[in-house]
């Protein structure tokens, strides 16, 4: 079984794709559920997965608490956690450095001479959210800068609406890094339409390296996740559980890796691209 929260965006796409490139390969089939981000869709697919035994579940959960996990765990059904941590210490999982990929990508835009930098982010009780703004203001406070977050909701329109709102602001920041690549396309949307030129008047970093971001102009700088390598060291895990009989809890934390394009523009006087 896998669960993720949301299908539609490229990230946990990729990562089902292997996943069920993996599982196909070693005898195993692929039940797929999306839920939208929602609490009470999760705990419904997770029980009907439960109700079908599944032979183990990897699971992107829509809370800390996983609503439902339970009803797996207490038939023996192991499950990864998948992007996002779920709070058990039965559950494996595998992750992301969120905190230090936002901070090295911060302090990159710092290192650029820019100081309002804003951060457009998502759920701050999910997980991947709270860590990447966590990043994020841990590098702009150490550089004696003012963090300013805004709320994108990890969606494409959410992250539109914001973006507009931040453009009628007296004082624009000079940079933005947004915290994944739905978001990002809002944002770049309503950049667009106010006809802002980027990186000239406002630099651009954002989280995840989906296909398009070198073909954009200019080429989108990015903190990419290690999306394959996730999706497989998670069904490694599962493999471990159903054929190993592996009893005791994994975690793997998997590097965050700053692409730098020219979306965030180049240091001033030295000519270096950034």
């Amino acid at each position: 079984g896998v669960v993720v929260s949301d299908i539609e965006n490229p990230h946990f796409s990729e990562a089902v794709r292997v996943v069920e490139d993996e599982a196909y390969k070693a005898g195993y089939r692929v039940l797929l559920c999306n839920t939208d981000e929602t609490g009470a869709k999760q705990q419904a697919y997770l029980e009907m997965m439960a109700a079908e035994r599944v032979i183990a579940a990897i699971v992107s959960p829509a809370d800390a608490q996983a609503t439902g996990v339970d009803s797996l765990l207490a038939l023996g059904i192991p499950v990864v956690a998948f992007d996002r941590m779920i709070d058990d210490q039965r559950v494996d999982a595998v992750v992301c450095a969120n905190v230090e990929g936002l901070r090295r990508a911060t302090e990159h835009l710092l290192w650029l001479g820019h100081e309002r930098i804003a951060f457009l982010g998502g759920r701050t009780d999910v997980e991947t959210g709270a860590e990447r703004l966590e990043g994020y203001t841990l590098a702009m406070r150490a550089a004696g800068a003012v963090p300013f977050a805004l709320d994108g909701g990890f969606r494409t329109d959410g992250a539109e609406r914001a973006v507009r709102e931040l453009l009628e602001h007296k004082q624009r920041p000079t940079a933005l890094v947004v915290a994944n690549n739905l978001m990002t396309l809002g944002a770049l949307r309503a950049l667009h339409a106010a006809g802002v030129r980027i990186p000239d008047e406002i630099a651009v970093v954002g989280v995840d390296d989906p296909p398009w971001a070198d073909l954009i102009d200019p080429p989108l700088t990015t903190v990419a996740q290690p999306v394959r390598l996730m999706a497989r060291t998670a069904m490694e895990l599962v493999l471990e559980r159903v054929e190993n009989s592996r009893a005791d809890a994994r975690r793997v934390v998997l590097p965050l890796e700053l692409r730098v394009r020219r979306s965030c523009g180049s240091r001033a006087g030295l000519g270096e691209a950034g």
